[in-house]
């Protein structure tokens, strides 16, 4: 698996006020802890190699940085390896489901700060799990479901994870390559403040376009 061509096309890199702004969303970092997995994988090695390449001037994490809710001894291990790569890049976690007391760890750093949600620019930025912060934005860009759509090639039905834009909000799919996605016209409904809407429109990660997804 070419990791470095995968992280490209699952993240998001956008040019702010803030400098060259690097955006990825559910790492689920530990998911093998969760999944009775036996062998590590070292995913979040891989990922902090790619992150310390791109050397963004900011990097926004769009929660569900761990997997396991909890915080054990190896999950702290496990952060606290992935964030020391990171220490001289300034980082913002917006705090998703699955990062209960991941400010334990974070806060250790001083480069990294945890928070609900962020505006630059008049962007939002969040992990998409909660009720909409009532603060103006122009655009917004969340995780949460890990958005995937179905491809036909003849007669398969291939099943590819997508940038999914519904309105003026963009969902990214789990930089993660080895957690599959999840089929969009369900997901959707995890997030509380899209739970109405009717359509989105899918884009494959290398950016081509697929089609609108249809809700109802």
């Amino acid at each position: 698996m070419d990791f470095f061509d995968a992280f490209e096309k699952l993240s998001l890199e956008l040019k702010t006020s803030r400098g060259k702004t690097l955006l990825l969303a559910d790492a689920h970092i530990g998911f093998e802890l969760s999944r009775g997995l036996r062998i590590r994988t070292h995913f979040e090695e891989r990922l902090a190699e790619f992150i310390r390449e791109r050397d963004p001037d900011l990097l926004i994490l769009l929660g569900d940085v761990k997997e396991p809710i909890g915080l054990s001894f190896t999950m702290k291990r496990l952060l606290m390896g992935f964030f020391s790569e990171l220490r001289e890049i300034p980082t913002v976690i917006t705090k998703g489901n699955h990062d209960g007391r991941i400010e334990e760890v974070a806060g250790k750093f001083p480069n990294i700060n945890v928070v609900d949600h962020l505006v630059i620019d008049g962007l939002l930025l969040l992990h998409g799990h909660t009720n909409l912060p009532e603060v103006e934005f122009v655009e917004a860009y969340l995780g949460h479901i890990h958005p995937a759509c179905g491809i036909k090639r003849g007669r398969v039905l291939r099943k590819t994870k997508c940038f999914l834009r519904v309105e003026k909000f963009l969902i990214l799919p789990s930089v993660n390559p080895y957690l599959e996605g999840f089929d969009a016209r369900e997901g959707i409904k995890m997030v509380p403040f899209l739970r109405n809407a009717k359509k989105g429109k899918a884009f494959l990660p290398d950016g081509l376009y697929i089609g609108e997804v249809s809700f109802r």
